[in-house]
């Protein structure tokens, strides 16, 4: 198997963003009378986009979140990342020494991913490579996201590569005819966590950025 194209999630893979984004929506949320903890926003929403979660909680609830509810999250959020967001460490070695192609595929918007990216010095590696699930229609996990991003750079979907942290953008890539690695370094993921990747069909996980070069080239000789 040989890689012609590598797809990076953003959020718990270039930028260690899930902590801050799950604490967001639970706070926004609860505010509009939808109690929920950070953790069940991690169980249910981790890798979706804010459109389909925002749907899944209307049904439950039965009526419409306000019309600024978008605006109010992404206030929450972009604040929190001027203050906080880092990058996940080492991402930087990883990218230099990679020899493929690279994009970014994403459920957050453009909007998120330039805050976010820019914040860490990370945007310009990447434009105009950036993919959001606003450009398809369904989000992950289902695989309009991936198979986009893989027509956008011409590249068949089964020599494609997907970096992903969450069970939804594992099941998205597979979908898509894509091989997945699973990376469980981000600040949040939980002990075991890489297990669960791997039980979602991530051929190979790991936690430490600086591992990828490697892994990637050992999937290639095999």
């Amino acid at each position: 198997m040989k890689f012609d194209l590598v797809i990076f999630d953003c959020d718990g893979v270039l930028v260690d963003s899930e902590v801050i984004s799950c604490r967001a929506h639970a706070k926004i949320l609860t505010r509009h009378g939808y109690p929920i903890s950070v953790e069940q926003v991690f169980d249910r929403f981790l890798g979706r986009s804010t459109r389909q979660a925002r749907l899944e909680v209307e049904a439950e609830l039965g009526r419409s979140l306000p019309d600024d509810f978008h605006s109010q999250l992404q206030d929450e959020l972009f604040q929190s990342f001027a203050a906080t967001l880092e990058k996940i460490l080492y991402i930087d070695q990883a990218l230099a020494a990679i020899a493929q192609p690279v994009c970014v595929a994403s459920s957050g918007s453009q909007a998120r991913m330039r805050v976010s990216l820019g914040r860490v010095g990370l945007y310009d590696k990447f434009a105009p490579h950036i993919f959001s699930a606003a450009q398809v229609r369904h989000g992950k996990p289902a695989p309009d996201l991936f198979l986009f991003a893989a027509a956008q750079m011409t590249t068949s979907p089964k020599r494609c590569l997907v970096i992903e942290d969450s069970i939804a953008g594992i099941t998205a890539a597979l979908a898509a005819g894509m091989t997945v690695f699973g990376f469980h370094g981000g600040s949040h993921c939980r002990s075991g966590y890489g297990d669960t990747l791997r039980a979602a069909g991530a051929v190979v996980t790991f936690d430490d950025m600086r591992q990828l070069p490697g892994l990637i080239g050992q999937i290639e000789e095999n």
